[in-house]
């Protein structure tokens, strides 16, 4: 690649001694050479502080230690800004302390940039990684996430906006997006009323209803499960979770409908994924009856199933089987 963009890498991390190092060494591995590191410091009270201050004194060229004033906790959001605010590349990566990059990363999102101008973003499907602990029982766990579009495509707001409303397990990682620097400046970055959950999801609200994003194929990143990860830890306190009503999903559909009304956005199958996912929240007991008598049906079905099985001879339940698939077919 002749015409090389600066990348400004921006990491954020609050007590991450454990896996800071592996980290920032996946940006030193990068095949693509022209990028910055911006460390911020979201009040540490670890090594994490002195580990990412001295990468900053050994490559005081390619390493930026930065920290918000007295050395303060104020959030991810706060911490992203800050890092956006002090970033001098064209483009703007996002990597979180505990996760890494595989090394054709930048080449391979800043190639696509570059042949894709009208694309604001470019973002591509994430490992799940498991297999970092080592232990037998997670070699076989670690998955790539789908895509809610077909690889290689560039898709124009607000589709997938109303994609990832639909499915919401979906939504991209942090760590496997590329963006130019002047659109997180002019959507205002990252929404510092919201610090904690989400805050990632609201600002790629921002970037699905008012520009092209390219989605590719390509997975150049790897996101490390753990029991001490933010997302972890919110499963554990209820605060969010995958299935049944969260708190902090209402927080940001709230925002979110919010927004859309602002900006006016006019788009029929937006508002419609909107209301649908908004209706649990508005309805909570039709909800959890809704949602239990799925179950019930699920498990008189398998029950149904199983007795069939006990009682039926083989062959009269192998012909009823076959009946029932050239009955859907």
């Amino acid at each position: 690649m002749t015409n090389k963009p600066l990348v400004s890498v921006i990491t954020i991390f609050l007590n991450e001694e454990k896996f800071i190092e592996e980290s920032i060494e996946s940006v030193f591995a990068q095949t693509y050479d022209n990028w910055e590191l911006l460390l911020v410091d979201d009040g540490s009270t670890d090594s994490s502080t002195q580990i990412a201050q001295r990468y900053a004194e050994q490559y005081p060229d390619k390493v930026r230690y930065l920290e918000h004033e007295s050395h303060q906790n104020l959030g991810q959001s706060s911490s992203r800004n800050l890092g956006i605010q002090n970033a001098r590349g064209k483009y703007i990566s996002l990597l979180d302390a505990d996760d890494v990059y595989l090394p054709e990363k930048l080449t391979q999102q800043v190639g696509i940039l570059v042949s894709h101008p009208e694309a604001a973003m470019v973002y591509g499907p994430t490992e799940y990684w498991y297999s970092w602990t080592g232990k037998p029982e997670d070699q076989q766990r670690d998955c790539i996430a789908e895509l809610v579009v077909p690889a290689n495509t560039l898709v124009k707001p607000p589709r997938l906006q109303t994609l990832h409303l639909k499915d919401a397990e979906y939504v991209p990682c942090t760590c496997g997006l590329l963006v130019k620097r002047q659109l997180c400046e002019e959507i205002g970055g990252f929404d510092e009323k919201i610090q904690h959950l989400y805050e990632d999801q609201v600002f790629l609200a921002k970037i699905f209803l008012n520009v092209p994003v390219f989605v590719e194929g390509g997975c150049w990143d790897k996101y490390r499960q753990h029991l001490d990860s933010t997302c972890w830890t919110s499963y554990e306190t209820g605060e969010d979770h995958y299935s049944g009503l969260s708190p902090a999903r209402l927080a940001f559909l709230t925002w979110l409908m919010e927004y859309v009304t602002e900006q006016e956005v006019q788009d029929t199958d937006l508002h419609q994924a909107l209301k649908e996912e908004l209706w649990p929240y508005h309805h909570p007991f039709l909800y959890r009856v809704k949602k239990l008598t799925q179950v019930f049906v699920q498990r008189l079905k398998l029950l149904v199933k199983s007795l069939v099985k006990q009682i039926l001879p083989v062959s009269i339940h192998c012909w009823l089987k076959n009946q029932l698939k050239s009955a859907v077919r």
